[in-house]
């Protein structure tokens, strides 16, 4: 077993495959914040989550334990920025809408242009 992932280490494949495993966020991210919008717990969003990243790291071939090293790292990730991002969401969110509104608001108007005038 150590050898095995000693020879992976050298060759870099272990670093690439954790590597290749972070851009599944990029569409991990999305889908777990509209399965928590919908109303799904945080437990169940990760459930349904980890299933694709656990079937892709067998499938690239790591041992056992590897997957679930990295699946469970991953998790973890996911679940702390679902979290944090929903909270900074609630936070975020009406600062935006005021500043908007205020903006908006506080516009300068555009010159309406007279006819007939010569430049």
């Amino acid at each position: 077993m150590w050898a095995v992932l000693k020879t992976l280490l050298v060759q870099g494949i272990l670093a690439k495959t954790l590597l290749r495993s972070f851009g599944w966020l990029a569409w991990l991210l999305p889908a777990g914040f509209l399965l928590k919008f919908i109303g799904l717990p945080l437990l169940a969003v990760l459930g349904v989550l980890a299933a694709p990243v656990l079937v892709l790291l067998f499938v690239i071939g790591l041992p056992v334990f590897v997957v679930l090293l990295f699946g469970g790292a991953l998790m973890a990730l996911v679940g702390v920025l679902l979290t944090v991002g929903i909270a900074l969401a609630k936070i975020i969110i009406p600062i935006a809408l005021v500043v908007m509104v205020v903006r908006w608001l506080l516009r300068p108007k555009a010159p309406v242009p007279a006819t007939g005038e010569v430049h």
